[in-house]
């Protein structure tokens, strides 16, 4: 991987986000030409400057509502990783028209800067609530998967390869539950659980960068790339973490209490990251799948060909109620091992 993108010239979108900061720490370790990062968090790109300064990293304020600025930063550049997209299910109910903005017309100017510009890859972030979608951000998710599958066969004389790749659940990132947890905890409680049936596909925030850049290494065109992950429930994590946590804010773990709050608009039980129509056009490497493109006779000159396939042939969907969790000693030893709690008390967040 440090071979391929090394002396490459790439553009991330979202930079500043939770993943967006950890492919930018990855990729500079791999020594390439180039890093131009965008965002319209001013201040969080602000401190990547900072962070980074003389290390071929650049860093730009902008909005991929905005076409123009994006074909500008596209000149010369070789490979485009788009992270950023409003991603909160809960508020994103009641702004569907922000949403659509940034998450699918931006995939669009997206598509047409790189079309513009030649751009060799373009690499889409994608979410586990793309598949059967009950809300507007899970959507707006599909719809830009969509758009960048298609750019595949319209593309006219440019040679970009367009792909996405699915999240599960990132521990540890701003959008994720264990924040809101932690600092349940150190309040002393309650901490509030919407449904005690949900489980939940899980990832840590450096496992989300090593998927997002081994997909681009790996793509063809017109895929959706979904790693596999372990599943836990989300009550055990509750538990887990007071097990862990309580301790170290003073508190007794009997005196911190769990609450069931009910489901939020839009909130599925369970997290699905191939759905059944999927699985018939659908590959098996050794630790991820892959999602071929619907319309074959469209894509007819693409070889859909890996390294480490381990089967052509899927017969289940991919749906964390399906596959067996974590126990809580194994979930206490994968927060441990990747550090997840340490990390998030380090961040502040």
């Amino acid at each position: 991987m440090k071979t391929f993108y090394r002396g490459m010239k790439i553009l991330l979108t979202g930079a500043a986000g939770t993943i967006g900061k950890e492919l930018v720490r990855q990729m500079v370790s791999f020594k390439p030409a180039e890093l131009r990062l965008m965002d319209n968090n001013e201040s969080e790109m602000f401190f990547l400057m900072e962070e980074y300064r003389n290390k071929n990293v650049f860093c730009f304020l902008g909005d991929v509502r905005d076409r123009d600025k994006l074909e500008m930063l596209s000149k010369d550049i070789d490979i485009i990783i788009h992270s950023a997209a409003f991603k909160h299910v809960y508020i994103t109910e009641y702004n569907p028209f922000d949403v659509v903005q940034t998450n699918i017309i931006g995939v669009e100017n997206i598509i047409r800067a790189a079309t513009a510009r030649n751009v060799k890859q373009v690499l889409f972030t994608s979410s586990d609530k793309a598949v059967n979608p009950t809300n507007v951000m899970g959507t707006s998710k599909l719809m830009g998967e969509k758009l960048i599958t298609a750019a595949n066969a319209v593309k006219k004389d440019s040679q970009t390869i367009f792909s996405s790749t699915r999240f599960g659940n990132v521990l540890g990132s701003r959008g994720s539950v264990v924040p809101l947890f932690m600092k349940q905890i150190k309040n002393g409680g309650p901490v509030t659980i919407t449904d005690k049936r949900m489980s939940r596909f899980v990832m840590t925030i450096e496992e989300a960068a090593r998927l997002v850049l081994k997909s681009v290494l790996i793509s063809k065109g017109g895929e959706v790339f979904v790693t596999k992950m372990p599943v836990v429930r989300i009550p055990d994590l509750a538990e887990v973490m007071i097990k862990v946590l309580a301790p170290k804010y003073g508190c007794a773990r009997s005196d911190i209490k769990t609450v069931e709050i009910g489901a939020k608009a839009g909130e599925k039980l369970y997290e699905e990251l191939m759905s059944d129509e999927e699985v018939h056009r659908s590959l098996e490497l050794k630790d991820m799948f892959v999602v071929t493109p619907a319309l074959k006779s469209i894509y007819q000159s693409i070889k859909y060909e890996y390294p480490d396939i381990v089967s052509s042939r899927i017969k289940n969907s991919y749906v964390s109620e399906n596959e067996k969790a974590m126990d809580k000693d194994k979930l206490e030893e994968y927060l441990l091992k990747n550090r997840v709690l340490e990390k998030m008390e380090e961040s502040h967040v």
